[in-house]
């Protein structure tokens, strides 16, 4: 067991209290901090020093920082807690009531609720007054017919702008989502009682022992198989919220019995490409997760979309993708490597598979236009182009793949990069 020097901290210090109150915000936040995180991260301001605010921020970051998916997270609770002189009032507004007045205009980024909820934990959240609040005798009219419920707002609501207990709820309504498909129809056929076609050879064979005399016309009906699924998913920097809540998604797809899929495959891409596949048939989607991010080493690195498809289509696609497979490519699109590499590259995705459906979390956007190159080189090669960063989002895609007609947002952005 380590053990710790005392520490030579004046006593009418404040320092030691304000970080051992940060790490108090970083765990409700979600980090794994403990009492041994604080006592280093104490030491080695000690020891370090700092001058500008940039060293404090990496001395802590170095000791309360373990993870990539971390960054985020411990990046706005400093913002919060060390710079923001009205961190206080932001925050307070971020967590109360949407009544217009009240709350700011512009939406939470990323993890800054989480961060919110961690630095404001037994806060009380009253009502901030107002200068031209209406009298006590007042009656106040509110229309609430319009409101949604809290279980059909979480829906609908960003997966990066969910705080720390709306992560998990949203974690535990995916969990219960299926991902159900049609099966197809083969060129063989099976006995059956009520086919649609007459089975000749049956119906001469059982003739044979019966003299040659035919009694009954033995029929046939096509049989039916399921396909594959194969998930490839974006673990890149910019996707790694999104890529958490959609893995959990696709490990509830695999472990859900009778809703039609012959395999699920799962794999990951960032700068290289990972095969998880293995990692899904774990039943604890936590063990499953955590194998699949243990084995992924580019988590929130950088993004080579085309590579990482080269290496699909050379070494998987004629093992996952025979016989009709299904494929769900999520990703953002950002990609600064050859647009012609990945254009190919798509290009052969797509005609490697039944159906190609590409989830883009940019789609959420009402001002989405086709700008980056990696986009405008991938979208002439799905068959479906639909958003993919909310529950209701990936709810929406069983209908999407029942329905080989249905393209989303594919042909409306190809008029827009057409200019028509």
């Amino acid at each position: 067991m380590a053990t710790y020097a005392p520490l030579d901290i004046p006593d009418d210090g404040k320092l030691a209290q304000n970080i051992a109150h940060f790490a108090r915000a970083l765990r409700k936040a979600g980090l794994p901090v403990g009492p041994g995180r604080v006592l280093d991260a104490i030491r080695a301001v000690e020891v370090a020093g700092f001058s500008e605010r940039v060293d404090f921020y990496w001395t802590l970051h170095a000791c309360f920082v373990s993870r990539p998916e971390e960054r985020v997270v411990f990046e706005q609770v400093f913002r919060l807690f060390w710079r923001d002189p009205k961190y206080l009032d932001h925050m307070m507004s971020l967590l109360l009531p949407q009544v217009q007045g009240l709350q700011e205009d512009r939406a939470a980024a990323a993890a800054e609720k989480r961060a919110a909820e961690a630095l404001l934990d037994g806060v009380e959240r009253d009502l901030p007054e107002r200068d031209d609040a209406p009298e006590e005798d007042a009656e106040i009219d509110i229309d609430a017919s319009a409101t949604m419920s809290h279980e059909e707002r979480l829906k609908t609501l960003d997966f990066e702008q969910m705080s720390v207990d709306e992560v998990a709820e949203a974690k535990r309504m995916l969990a219960r989502l299926s991902l159900p498909v049609k099966p197809l129809i083969t060129r063989r056929y099976r006995a059956a009682h009520s086919g649609t076609q007459v089975d000749l050879r049956r119906t001469l064979r059982a003739s044979l022992r019966q003299g040659g005399e035919i009694t009954r016309l033995a029929l046939k009906a096509p049989r039916l198989r399921w396909p594959n699924l194969v998930v490839l998913c974006d673990i890149s920097g910019s996707m790694s919220q999104y890529s958490r809540l959609v893995l959990h998604f696709v490990h509830a797809v695999a472990n859900r019995q009778g809703q039609g899929w012959a395999q699920v495959h799962g794999f990951t891409f960032g700068t290289r490409l990972t095969n998880i596949t293995r990692h899904l048939k774990t039943r604890d989607v936590d063990a499953a997760l955590r194998a699949a991010g243990a084995e992924a080493q580019d988590w929130s690195g950088g993004t080579r979309i085309g590579a990482c498809l080269a290496d699909f289509n050379r070494d998987w696609s004629r093992r996952v993708l025979g016989q009709g497979a299904v494929v769900l490519l999520i990703t953002d699109g950002l990609d600064r490597d050859d647009t012609g590499q990945l254009a190919r590259q798509m290009e052969r995705l797509h005609l490697s598979c039944r159906r190609l459906i590409w989830l883009n979390p940019l789609l959420r956007w009402d001002g989405f236009a086709p700008k980056a190159q990696g986009i405008r080189a991938m979208l002439p090669h799905c068959d479906a182009f639909r958003a993919g960063h909310s529950v209701a989002s990936l709810e929406a895609l069983g209908a999407v793949i029942s329905d080989p007609g249905d393209g989303g947002e594919k042909q409306r952005l190809l008029r827009m990069m057409s200019g028509t």
